[in-house]
């Protein structure tokens, strides 16, 4: 449903989210190591999270990779999913077909319209900030 880079960068904004909480900055290395990424593609998807600041990147030896903490609640998985891969998940056909529509629908369009329409409500209310909770809470996990 989203795209390696997106699900690469949901990861890394959770990690981050989750060490910005802890007052700590993350480093590209230790962050594609939390994550399972490789670097050189994590690092073009943090330029695309910063760009659209969704992280911030400081530059330096004490530099690094963080979030606003007072802005975490706002930052939702919809902003990342955006950032990264558009809004085509809440477009398009369950099946891949190019015209369907409402006039023309594939055999999923109806029950695939109402999906599309539960994720984007999920995505709209879910916090980065409440999924960095759950991490550091030991209820879930981003590198198993």
């Amino acid at each position: 449903m989203f795209s390696k880079a997106c699900e690469y960068g949901i990861r890394a904004a959770i990690y981050i989210a989750d060490q910005s909480l802890l007052n700590k900055r993350v480093t590209l290395k230790d962050l594609a190591k939390a994550i399972n990424s490789p670097e050189a593609y994590t690092s073009k998807i943090l330029q695309q999270l910063s760009r659209n600041h969704i992280i911030i990147s400081e530059k330096g030896a004490m530099g690094g990779f963080l979030m606003d903490k007072q802005k975490l609640h706002k930052v939702m998985l919809s902003n990342i999913v955006c950032a990264l891969d558009g809004d085509n998940v809440y477009k398009g056909c369950g099946l891949g077909l190019k015209h369907c529509n409402e006039k023309a629908p594939c055999p999923l369009h109806h029950q695939f319209k109402e999906v599309q329409k539960q994720l984007k409500k999920m995505l709209e209310t879910t916090s980065i900030k409440s999924l960095a909770i759950r991490l550091e809470g030991g209820v879930s996990f981003l590198n198993k």
